[in-house]
C-alpha cells in the first residue's frame, strides 16, 4: 500500500479533510453514467460514485492492488452495489472500452503512475466524446498528508501531461485544503 492511500478504517477521518460525494456532484457526476476509476484502492470515489450513478449506471474500478480490489467487491456486495465492475491491472496497460467512460477519473494518483501520459491516453480511448478526464491530486506543496513535495505535480505539469497526452483541459481548481482539481476533455 502507498502512504497516501488510506484503508477503510481510514476512511472516516479522510472524509474529515475530502468529501468524496461534493467532489463527484462537482464534476457532473449523475444517474446512468459511466464512471471509471483509475487506481480504485478500497473504493473512496468508487462507492460513492456507484450510488450516485445508480443501477443504470456502472463503476469500473482499475487498480493493480489485488487486496484493495477485494475489499472494494466485499463492500459493494455488503451494500448491494451490483454496478459496480473491478479490473487488476496497470493503467498504462488497460483500456476497459472505447469511448464508453462518461468520466474517466484519477483520485489522487496520477503521480503514482510509472508512465502517467500513457495512463492519460488510455483514459482518452475510454472517454466518450462529450465525456470528462478528472484529475484529483495533491498540491505541490508541504502539507501534513500525502506523499513528499518531490513526488507531487504541480497543476501547471498536470495540465501538460494531458496536453502531452492530446487533452484540452478545461478548468483547474482548488479542491479543498491539500488538493486540486483539473477537468480536461479528449481534444
Amino acid at each position: 500500500m502507498r502512504p497516501e492511500r488510506h484503508s477503510p478504517g481510514d476512511e472516516a477521518a479522510r472524509r474529515l479533510w475530502q468529501d468524496p460525494e461534493s467532489i463527484l456532484e462537482r464534476i457532473g457526476l449523475a444517474a446512468g453514467a459511466t464512471f471509471i476509476d483509475v487506481g480504485c484502492g478500497d473504493g473512496f470515489f468508487a462507492l460513492p460514485a456507484a450510488r450516485i450513478v445508480g443501477p443504470r449506471g456502472r463503476v469500473c474500478g482499475i487498480d493493480i492492488d489485488a487486496g484493495a480490489l477485494d475489499r472494494l467487491r466485499e463492500r459493494a456486495r455488503r451494500e448491494g452495489l451490483d454496478n459496480v465492475v473491478l479490473h487488476r491491472g496497470r493503467a498504462e496497460e488497460l483500456v476497459l472500452c472505447k469511448g464508453c467512460a462518461d468520466v474517466v477519473f484519477f483520485g489522487i494518483d496520477l503521480h503514482d503512475f510509472t508512465d502517467p501520459v500513457r495512463a492519460l491516453l488510455n483514459a482518452k480511448r475510454m472517454t466518450a466524446p462529450r465525456g470528462v478526464i478528472v484529475d484529483v491530486d495533491w498540491k505541490k506543496e508541504p502539507l501534513p498528508l500525502g506523499p513528499p513535495v518531490a513526488k507531487k505535480f504541480s497543476t501547471e505539469y498536470a495540465a501538460s501531461l494531458m496536453a502531452e497526452a492530446g487533452l484540452e483541459v478545461t478548468t483547474v481548481a482548488e479542491s479543498g485544503p491539500y488538493h486540486y482539481i483539473i477537468t480536461a476533455v479528449p481534444g
